[in-house]
């Protein structure tokens, strides 16, 4: 399923072409790699010149190229067909000594040129094109010793560089007698032929799929989602070894690791890196522009654009859906039936973990986000631009740094997101333990937690929803103590003012956890800070005295031992909706004054 969608959406990319007229995607047989330097021959195969291939930015990369796809170096030599790393093409790679690195920046590397040199001299000595003539009277001369003598910038070392003839731009794999010569190639291995288990043709199948790469704390030079291990006999059946086992023609497995590829590069916009997982999405509709649509809107919802504006609009629609109106009318460029996928990719050694697949419409997927929304609305709202999972997340960190994200948690919670599931117990637990941490009871913090308890009473777990703004009807004990707890807070502050620790500071964590520990000390504090307010604001105090009345004729005769942790969210949430009532009343009699 996954690998047939990605197969699919790359004959669509196939159909497509970039800002420059060029196809999104190579053709089979070829891949796109960075190309750092291109290596000017004449036609009698002498070097002319060196120019570097790089981009504009303020950090220059090597361009990405369409070139002959690479071999998969598992193990041994294997040279690629007319361009390759500096250790094959030219016999010298950086020197990995740092003392002597500096005097002798580079080091011969014979084995690999005498491979890349022979495999290039048996496939193109027979040629008459001028382009593959020169490039084999260049390897017949060209010594590894020559990389100094000819001057060559040291920065060239360990890049992938290509051949050209007289100019940068007359590449020379791309000549015709070069392309014709490397489709005879791919005809030419030696693969069995097999029913694919994507196409459902009958094929050659892939023995070793091409690498993936880009997925986020893998190895730079790839990994695979099919793959055997081709020593142990544990991973043979019935005889058969490697991608036999599996068997996915070659055409097939380039077309899904092509298309994958394409999603995991960050500037294509189809890639989310949440936790340790690279989360990847695509679409696939009637035509490209609804398709396009509807991956636009996922990326702007998952990553909101700094303009208010923007974001207003984006989570207008979503708001739309979640009160019933049908798609269509909110945004006629969305189809609720476009298919829409999204993989989540992890890391594992060579290989990478599927971490959660989505296979759903547009119109379900963009339910679960309006859901998602609705489950996080908060009276007052925490913020001006919804936020982003990532941005949700980071309060669940140490010190509010994305490297303390807990992985586990980002896919958890990605997943139950998309997918409209429970959200993972986890995140109520982690984010009483940083409340607990650094006392920070913010609107973040408790949106998060209002949306867990919610979501579990609508799927059935728990028996009592949570109000969104401050509900004075609320019989719940933990929202009623979490209420209490502000009083408290408020009456100390009115009374003393600004204190270096106050009872938030040293008793929100124990009275959020066991209650009949703290509550009746801290009632008793309260009696002599009202009898101290009433000296000098009577009618604070009144009004304090009778918001603690209310609340405590609401609490059974004893305080409860101990509270779950379903009831230590709600403790936060009853704390934080009363606690910000006293700052819209504040704001209030400022506007009436003014």
């Amino acid at each position: 399923m996954i690998l047939a969608s990605l197969a699919r959406y790359y004959r669509r990319l196939a159909a497509e072409t970039d800002e420059m007229g060029n196809p999104k995607v190579p053709p089979y047989g070829f891949s796109e790699e960075k190309i750092g330097w291109i290596l000017v021959l004449d036609k009698e195969g002498r070097l002319k010149t060196v120019v570097p291939n790089l981009t504009a930015d303020k950090k220059p990369q090597p361009k990405l190229m369409s070139v002959p796809r690479p071999e998969k170096r598992t193990s041994g030599i294997k040279p690629n067909f007319l361009w390759d790393k500096t250790a094959y093409a030219l016999g010298v790679e950086a020197n990995k000594n740092k003392a002597e690195a500096k005097e002798k920046p580079f080091t011969p590397s014979e084995k690999t040129f005498d491979a890349f040199k022979q495999y290039h001299l048996d496939l193109l000595q027979n040629s008459e094109d001028e382009g593959l003539q020169a490039l084999c009277r260049f390897l017949q001369n060209w010594l590894p010793e020559n990389f100094a003598a000819e001057n060559l910038p040291a920065e060239m070392l360990d890049a992938n560089i290509a051949f050209s003839l007289e100019k940068p731009t007359a590449l020379i794999y791309k000549r015709e007698a070069a392309q014709t010569l490397w489709a005879g190639c791919l005809k030419s291995d030696e693969a069995l032929e097999g029913l694919c288990l994507i196409s459902g043709d009958t094929a050659p199948i892939a023995r070793l799929h091409p690498a993936i790469k880009g997925v986020f704390g893998g190895q730079s030079s790839g990994g695979s989602i099919v793959s055997f291990n081709k020593s142990n006999p544990a991973f043979a059946s019935f005889g058969k070894e490697q991608g036999a086992n599996a068997p996915v023609s070659e055409q097939s497995a380039f077309a899904y690791t092509t298309a994958l590829n394409y999603l995991l590069r960050r500037e294509n916009n189809h890639c989310l890196t949440i936790g340790d997982a690279s989360t990847v999405f695509w679409a696939e509709a009637d035509d490209n522009a609804t398709a396009q649509a509807a991956e636009g809107f996922f990326a702007q919802v998952f990553t909101p654009p700094d303009d208010e504006q923007e974001s207003t609009k984006i989570f207008n629609v979503l708001e739309q859906i979640g009160k019933g109106r049908p798609l269509q009318e909110i945004a006629p460029e969305l189809s609720p039936n476009t298919r829409f996928y999204i993989l989540g990719l992890a890391p594992n050694a060579a290989r990478i973990s599927v971490r959660f697949w989505l296979d759903t419409t547009f119109g379900r997927l963009a339910e679960n986000l309006a859901q998602h929304w609705q489950d996080l609305a908060l009276e007052p709202c925490a913020w001006k631009t919804p936020p982003s999972i990532w941005r949700l997340l980071l309060q669940t960190a140490v010190l509010g740094k994305s490297e303390n994200i807990s992985p586990v948690l980002a896919g958890e919670m990605t997943r139950a997101v998309i997918c409209g599931t429970p959200y993972p117990l986890s995140l109520l637990s982690q984010l009483i333990t940083r409340i607990r941490a650094d006392g920070n009871v913010n609107g973040f913090r408790v949106a998060m937690m209002k949306a867990v308890l919610e979501r579990r009473f609508r799927k059935g777990f728990i028996e009592e929803g949570v109000p969104m703004s401050l509900n004075n009807e609320s019989l719940n004990r933990a929202y009623l103590l979490g209420r209490l707890f502000a009083v408290l807070e408020r009456i100390q502050y009115q009374a003393l003012g600004e204190l270096n620790a106050g009872i938030a500071d040293r008793y929100y964590g124990s009275a959020s956890a066991v209650p009949f520990s703290v509550f009746p000390h801290l009632l008793s504090g309260a009696k002599h800070h009202l009898s101290r307010l009433r000296k000098d604001k009577a009618g604070m105090a009144v009004n304090l005295d009778k918001d603690l009345g209310e609340i405590i004729a609401k609490l059974p005769e004893t305080f409860p031992r101990h509270l779950s942790i379903d009831e230590q969210g709600r403790f936060a949430i009853g704390y934080y909706h009363q606690k910000q009532s006293y700052f819209a009343k504040k704001e209030t009699a400022e506007t009436i004054e003014n």
